[in-house]
């Protein structure tokens, strides 16, 4: 039996990480203060929603946080320690602010519920507290258009996610503008209530969607599905059989095949040329992949595709 793997490309000429990283750092300062910024305002009014807000738009700043992370760690050569590379890194720290968010979450639905049963008190709020939430608006608007511009410019990914994200704060910041705007113009304390409850469900929703994302990461599920891998390398020519197939990692990212193969060849040299074939059609059709290809005897040809014990 003999094994192939394809090492992965090495960086081009054309890397823009420094460039990315750059953006990124600006978003970074700007997520901070304004985060900062609402958490002051929160405090100084005792406006719920108004901190729960702060908490979503620290998760902007974690995600930016993150990005600069995965911008460092992303050198596509895996070191001697990592020899599958750095990816698990950024679903760890991203686990852990889930962690710290859904705390947040559930503390300030709890004081919610404690506000209720002592009854609503007005907010200190006055119009110049309003003025500086609509300067944060006007901040994150213009961070996320610089984002997604500079995003469509470099090509990356990273950047377009981040200000998709960003964006998400955008109407956050104008929900809460428009409610607390209510509460002190109509007095109509109930509202700040009203608004950190769904506002803090949107910061559960947001942990779900992080577990959602990056467990399968870390558990190492399956990335492609192995008939559509089977299929990608049948259509090489040369291969004759193609069974217990594997994957892990993120679709889109880097993804990890392993697969035993029967090709049509009685020398070494030609096997390896199928070998490659078949690389570079799954990278042609799934993206940025690193395989490991057990060569097998035609004897060993197998109708399973995926691993014995496995379930549909």
């Amino acid at each position: 039996m003999f094994s192939w793997g394809r090492a992965l490309p090495a960086p081009g000429l054309n890397d823009n990480r420094l460039q990315v990283k750059r953006v990124l750092l600006v978003a970074l300062a700007v997520n901070i203060s304004m985060t900062v910024l609402k958490l002051v305002l929160g405090l100084l009014t005792g406006s719920l929603a108004v901190l729960a807000d702060a908490m979503h738009s620290a998760t902007d700043g974690f995600s930016s946080l993150l990005g600069l992370l995965t911008n460092g760690l992303s050198d596509p050569e895996p070191d001697r320690d990592h020899p599958y590379g750095h990816h698990k890194y950024e679903a760890i720290g991203a686990l852990a602010i889930a962690a710290f968010i859904l705390f947040t979450a559930f503390e300030i639905l709890q004081t919610a519920v404690d506000r209720l049963r002592a009854g609503l008190q007005p907010l200190r709020l006055e119009g110049q507290e309003l003025w500086l939430l609509l300067m944060v608006l006007g901040f994150n608007i213009l961070l996320a258009s610089y984002e997604r511009s500079e995003g469509r410019r470099l090509g990356s990914q990273l950047l377009k996610a981040d200000a998709a994200h960003t964006s998400s704060d955008v109407w956050t910041t104008a929900v809460v503008l428009v409610g607390l705007s209510g509460a002190v113009w109509l007095k109509l304390p109930w509202l700040d209530v009203a608004l950190a409850i769904p506002l803090c469900l949107l910061l559960v929703r947001v942990c779900w969607t992080v577990l959602r994302t990056n467990l399968p990461l870390l558990v190492d599920q399956i990335a492609i599905a192995p008939e559509a891998i089977h299929q990608a390398a049948m259509d090489v020519p040369g291969v004759l059989n193609c069974h217990d197939i594997a994957s892990r990692g993120v679709l889109g990212q880097q993804v990890f095949i392993d697969m035993h193969m029967v090709v049509d060849a009685n020398d070494l040299p030609t096997a390896h040329r199928i070998t490659e074939l078949v690389e570079e059609h799954l990278e042609s059709r799934f993206g940025r992949v690193r395989c490991t290809i057990h060569l097998e005897p035609r004897e060993y040809a197998s109708a399973a595709i995926t691993f014995k014990g496995t379930h549909g």
